[in-house]
């Protein structure tokens, strides 16, 4: 384990540590804290400044990126639905009309979530 210093005026202090969980859609978050500094004396607190102990590695995606696919077969599933609908004749109309506003709100989720997904990244 290494430590990292930092001056700070006249004293020298070792930072706080956490595990970084990086996940198979290149998204990461904190993990356990590891090690604390010398900055903060308090129990249970952190100086502020989060460094990386090590990365491990998730062979899933993350939370965001999951919703973001369900969301995405849902609408395919719809866009199937109503294909077959329009196939089997006009007897559907309701329901492919409802199947198309499903698709709108479907696509203003998927949207509004990689939106999200975005201002994650740009905080970093």
């Amino acid at each position: 384990m290494a430590e990292v210093t930092a001056t700070n005026g006249n004293e020298t202090v070792i930072m706080c540590f956490y595990d970084q969980h990086r996940f198979a859609c290149g998204d990461w978050k904190w993990g356990y804290f590891r090690q604390h500094c010398n900055r903060e004396y308090r129990t249970g607190e952190t100086c502020g400044m989060k460094l990386i102990m090590q990365t491990v590695p998730v062979h899933q995606k993350c939370k965001l990126c999951d919703k973001i696919d369900t969301k995405q077969r849902r609408r395919s599933a719809e866009e199937d639905r109503i294909s077959r609908w329009k196939r089997e004749g006009g007897k559907f109309r309701a329901s492919i009309d409802r199947s198309y506003e499903i698709i709108k709100s479907l696509e203003r989720e998927i949207y509004e979530l990689r939106n999200e997904r975005m201002r994650k990244l740009q905080i970093v």
